[in-house]
């Protein structure tokens, strides 16, 4: 993997990427893929609450609210 991948709960409101890699257990990884989590899709930050915790954002044409332990396990290539 290369070396500017960062988790989706990295990335702050207002940026986004792409998803790269789900690095989570197989059911974790099925919940996120019949989200629209899948490699290849881009991904929007539209808002964090104050600590991080949860995370909304804009896939697919529709909003969706992550909980910060999930987005850490979605691997992102940031736009620059």
């Amino acid at each position: 993997m290369s070396e500017n991948l960062c988790p989706l709960s990295k990335l702050r409101p207002g940026s986004g990427g792409v998803v790269q890699a789900l690095r989570c257990p197989r059911a974790i990884k099925r919940r996120l893929a019949d989200l629209g989590m899948l490699p290849g899709t881009p991904v929007w930050v539209r808002r964090a609450a104050p600590f991080g915790d949860p995370i909304q954002v804009h896939l697919r044409g529709y909003e969706l609210t992550l909980r910060k332990e999930d987005a850490q396990l979605i691997w992102m290539q940031p736009y620059a």
